[in-house]
């Protein structure tokens, strides 16, 4: 079948695997197949560029795929032209007219010759298709801050294309095994998952909710975001954990037990004894799900319970390997991507989490690890939590339903 459409990805850190290139290529083309099921397409990879052909009812679907598609550090809708000088410059001059009624003053051509039986070399490729352009009047040249680039590439065929989109960049989803995501409503705990995500790894995500003390609006934010990253991921499932019991009980303990040690109050250990708990049932959910770690978007001394001494805390209740991606990142730097991967909008929604809704006045700095654990063991909540793993609820979403839903030819 011939398509009438083509984009051209670049695939980036693929390129530095040696032996094992073939299996990450593989998955890579898997995972655009699983993204476009619904739309009539071909993805084809062949020396570091993958091409992915459909006709013009299938192009939104692809652009969609192509943005959110792991593993390529960049794509754009290419133009193929015959393998000649004269026919390379009359689809630069193409693109060329397309910058210009953009609004582009200014151009540089840059081509790349795979080729090498094209009888021009790359450079001379680019003086040849820059000259019309230059000539027409249309833009002037700037091989230094151009508002555009014409881009050729002489290959098995020839693709010109401007305009080129970031890709996610990082390794296919799918290559580096299953982490479980603790997702709360913030800003940080999505960008840790998209960042997993990132390393080649499949997420589903766990979710701790309080209600009544939590809205069905924070819960339903909760799985707007799991979606959202989930758009990244191919296949999420997000696992919503009834937690009031549990909290309940650490609140009873508090009135109990008045004092902790004799600098702090039982409550200010309120939130670390909640991350414990949750820390606890997280094991449980990575143990059904088959998953080889467990994710947090916790950063080093952003609030109280991300100090040194109460991360380690919360650690020790981790039965597999505790990955904290955002672990050296600042605020800000964590905000940018929330807004790159479109979940900042949703995470500063005025919904409270239980995180949020329990924290004691004066929470805990530098926990020592035998007074929390102690104070855990007076908690005699494991009943509890197993309770609340057997009845948690399962969202489930997958990408190439939401394609299929909102991109169908």
């Amino acid at each position: 079948m011939e398509y009438t459409n083509i984009y051209l990805a670049k695939v980036g850190e693929l390129t530095l695997k040696g032996g094992n290139i073939k299996d990450f290529e593989r998955r890579l083309v898997q995972n655009v197949q699983l993204y476009l099921e619904s739309i009539k397409s071909r993805v084809t990879l062949r020396a570091g560029r993958m091409y992915v052909e459909c006709n013009k009812e299938g192009c939104p679907a692809v652009e969609f795929t192509l943005s959110h598609l792991i593993g390529i550090t960049g794509w754009a809708k290419a133009r193929i032209s015959e393998k000649n000088i004269e026919s390379i410059k009359k689809a630069c001059m193409e693109e060329a007219k397309i910058a210009v009624q953009k609004g582009c003053k200014s151009f540089k051509i840059e081509s790349r010759r795979s080729e090498k039986s094209f009888p021009l070399n790359s450079y001379e490729i680019s003086c040849e298709a820059a000259q019309d352009i230059f000539d027409s009047g249309m833009m002037k040249v700037d091989v230094h801050n151009p508002d555009v680039i014409i881009n050729v590439e002489v290959r098995e065929k020839c693709f010109v294309y401007s305009n080129t989109e970031k890709g996610c960049r990082g390794l296919p989803v799918g290559s580096s095994n299953r982490g479980l995501l603790l997702l709360s409503g913030g800003i940080d705990s999505p960008v840790a998952g998209y960042r997993m995500m990132r390393r080649g790894m499949k997420i589903d995500c766990c979710y701790f909710h309080a209600y009544p003390y939590t809205s069905e609006e924070a819960k339903q934010k909760v799985i707007d975001l799991g979606k959202q990253i989930g758009k990244y991921g191919i296949e999420t499932n997000i696992n919503i954990i009834p937690f009031t019991e549990v909290q309940m009980r650490i609140k009873k303990l508090a009135s109990e037990i008045p004092m902790a040690d004799e600098h702090y109050s039982t409550e200010s250990y309120s939130t670390l004894l909640l991350r414990m708990c949750m820390m606890k049932c997280a094991n449980l959910v990575a143990r059904r799900i088959r998953a080889n770690c467990i994710i947090t978007g916790e950063s080093l001394g952003q609030v109280a319970s991300q100090t040194l001494e109460n991360m380690s805390v919360t650690e020790s209740c981790a039965e597999l390997p505790l990955l904290r991606p955002l672990v050296g990142m600042d605020k800000e730097e964590i905000t940018e991507t929330s807004k790159f991967i479109g979940t900042y909008e949703t995470s500063i929604l005025p919904y409270e989490d239980c995180c949020v809704l329990f924290s004691p006045k004066h929470p805990v700095l530098k926990a020592p690890l035998g007074t929390a654990q102690k104070l855990y063991e007076e908690l005699k909540v494991d009943e509890l939590i197993q309770k609340a793993f057997e009845e948690r609820e399962i969202v489930k979403f997958l990408v190439r339903d939401y394609v299929e839903e909102n991109f169908s030819e």
